[in-house]
């Protein structure tokens, strides 16, 4: 037996909740290579053309669909709209989130609205569509993958104003278990990979701070900022039947920096 089969995904189909950030859409390309058929979900058009033909450069087919995952009706539509394109739903992955480097504020003035936004992008952005994704599984009666995205600061707290992020990370990371906890008598899998700093567009603002990267890579063992690519490992061990008995779990990808602290 070739055991790198068990990472592949030939005829499953992936839906990318986020899939044209920097996360998703690396993500997006990685599941295309192993076989899978990927629904790519965002906001921008052009973002999304761009990701629909990087995932058709892959190797696969793509369906590109202009939703906000933060609203119930547009995730129900694009699990809707993923069945009506490819037939089925095998895996799902939430990579919508973020946000912290836009709505930094120190804890004890921490605006309402600003919380309100953080919670919602990574909160209700990852229920909604599990909630669509888990009930068409539980359908289908094939079992599934639901891959959450977290970070490292569902963990642990840091010295900027992230109130509202740290607490929204931990609690995916709660909900993560809570969904393994149920989901399981269908088959169903949910874990999360927990990243540190990512270099993506998203916190370039953050990373343009040379003192602030500098800080950031001090603290980090293998001494840099990560990589789009260096989450695609997990990721498709995550979406595969290579963690078939593996769920409700939260792996850090760091650098070593939570062994460290």
């Amino acid at each position: 037996m070739d055991e790198l089969s068990r990472f592949r995904l030939d005829g499953r189909v992936a839906l990318v909740a986020g899939g044209s950030g920097g996360i998703g859409l690396r993500i997006s390309q990685a599941l295309a290579g192993v076989g899978a058929r990927v629904a790519i979900v965002g906001q921008s058009t052009q973002r999304l053309e761009a990701a629909h033909a990087a995932v058709e450069k892959a190797g696969s087919s793509a369906l590109a669909l202009a939703l906000d995952m933060t609203k119930k009706a547009d995730a129900d539509r694009a699990v809707e709209k993923t069945l009506g394109a490819f037939g089925r739903l095998d895996v799902l992955v939430n990579a919508v989130g973020g946000g912290a480097g836009k709505a930094l504020y120190a804890a004890e003035e921490y605006p309402e609205e600003a919380w309100d936004w953080i919670m919602d992008l990574n909160l209700s952005g990852v229920l909604f569509p599990s909630q669509a994704a888990a009930r068409a599984m539980i359908a289908a009666g094939q079992g599934g993958r639901i891959l959450n995205i977290s970070s490292v600061r569902g963990q642990l707290g840091i010295h900027a104003g992230y109130s509202a992020y740290v607490a929204a990370k931990a609690a995916l990371n709660g909900l993560t278990r809570q969904h393994a906890t149920e989901w399981a008598k269908h088959g169903i899998t949910v874990n999360a990979i927990s990243p540190t700093f990512v270099r993506t567009e998203q916190v370039a603002m953050l990373l343009a701070d040379p003192e602030f990267e500098a800080g950031i890579v001090r603290r980090i063992p293998l001494g840099r900022i990560a990589d789009p690519d260096d989450l695609v490992g997990a990721a498709l061990f995550f979406c595969s039947d290579a963690s078939a008995f593996v769920t409700g779990q939260i792996l850090t990808l760091d650098g070593g920096l939570t062994a460290s602290q």
